[in-house]
């Protein structure tokens, strides 16, 4: 079931981080917030919001310079940074004017494969 994604967003292939990069994160994580769950009649929704400065220690080339936001992350990446939720979550949109809030999607009743 595709979601619409815009793959040119996103790294070719996800980009693991070194442990040093990983490191810089840690202390933000504690603070990352994640919203309530809201749904359409094909995907629930929720966002999650960065502290803005965290932004300044994720990779650079986790970073969109075109839209002044950060890539689609692929699940390996956003779990990368910190951001920790149940599977089957996709990354398809940074809202631009508040590049710290992450937008997720999924398909509603989404079951996890056995």
């Amino acid at each position: 079931m595709p979601m619409d994604i815009d793959t040119s967003r996103r790294n070719k292939v996800p980009r693991p981080l070194s442990d040093n990069e990983r490191a810089r994160l840690e202390e933000y994580i504690e603070s990352i917030q994640y919203s309530a769950r809201y749904s359409d009649s094909e995907y629930e929704y929720r966002h999650v919001q960065l502290p803005k400065v965290m932004l300044k220690a994720i990779p650079k080339d986790y970073h969109d310079a075109a839209h002044g936001t950060l890539k689609l992350l692929w699940e390996d990446e956003w779990r990368a940074i910190g951001i920790t939720q149940s599977l089957g979550w996709e990354h398809y949109e940074v809202h631009e004017p508040e590049p710290h809030i992450l937008l997720f999607k999924r398909p509603l009743n989404y079951q996890p494969p056995q």
